[in-house]
């Protein structure tokens, strides 16, 4: 990390609109489109780094992957993706990072040779480059039994001396992923979730709260467009308390804030420690 980093940081974390058919050529080109929308948003915004959502891209639902669908469920059949167009939209989205000079955190499906792929964040750099991947590793049971392979590590990157994490989909409901990135000295955690077809989402929220108090780090939480949901995109501080949030309709839309150092992270960190290495001695 710089020698001297800033104490400030600001982000946006976008709420978009999430399709779920990766077949769909124009849905993803549609989808993409409005990825790079809010991406100049945050630029104009003043932001370095823009979170989007899980599915940002496209959320592929198992009815319609299935091999054996649409009216059985069975293991999903990732050659009726349109990978050529999904690849396309990927590249232009870290072309416009680089021309706007932003960090961009940005979900989507990672192909693997002779394998189910990952459910999978990318971090693309200022520069237009990907600098590093999350796969996400607490698969639902519909997830690990008909479409995803499980991620296996924590990610961590820097920007202008802030630390983040990155977590995806139903990593957001286990504490211990987010006490492992407490113990890597992340300043926040990117927490990306789908709401998709699923109302009564509330929970979600008060889950990202209470975890970025316990560990008195930031959370991003970037959620669908989804009116109904029960759920907006929002950034929670080491208080656990919302400084923004998205839209309140459902709809498309920023929510921009300024991350601070705070003394509360560095002192709730040094107590953890001394707590743990107390106890466990």
């Amino acid at each position: 990390m710089p020698e001297n980093p800033q104490t400030s940081l600001r982000i946006a974390v976008a709420q978009s609109t999430v399709r779920q058919d990766p077949t769909d050529a124009d849905g993803l080109r549609a989808s993409a489109a409005e990825v790079r929308r809010l991406m100049q948003d945050a630029a104009e915004a003043g932001a370095r780094l823009v979170h989007f959502t899980e599915g940002a891209i496209c959320f592929p639902d198992k009815v319609v992957m299935s091999e054996l669908g649409p009216d059985e469920i069975g293991a999903s059949d990732w050659s009726k993706a349109d990978w050529a167009v999904l690849n396309q939209e990927l590249d232009r989205i870290a072309a416009l990072s680089g021309q706007l000079g932003i960090w961009t955190v940005i979900p989507s499906i990672h192909q693997l040779p002779a394998m189910r792929p990952y459910n999978s964040v990318y971090v693309v750099s200022d520069q237009g480059k990907i600098f590093t991947r999350y796969d996400e590793r607490m698969l639902s049971t519909t997830k690990i039994t008909w479409m995803y392979t499980a991620g296996e590590k924590p990610v961590t990157f820097d920007v202008d001396g802030w630390r983040f994490g990155l977590a995806l989909g139903l990593d957001v409901l286990f504490p211990e992923l987010f006490t492992e990135y407490d113990r890597l000295d992340v300043d926040a955690v990117l927490v990306s979730y789908a709401t998709t077809g699923v109302t009564q989402n509330e929970h979600i929220g008060v889950q990202v709260r209470g975890t970025a108090s316990m560990n008195t780090y930031w959370i991003s939480l970037a959620a669908p467009a989804n009116p109904g949901a029960g759920l907006e995109s929002g950034v929670a501080d080491p208080t656990g308390t919302w400084v923004a949030k998205g839209p309140e309709a459902g709809t498309p839309g920023i929510a921009v804030t300024d991350l601070e150092k705070a003394d509360v992270s560095q002192l709730g960190r040094d107590f953890r420690r001394k707590t743990r290495a107390r106890v466990n001695s």
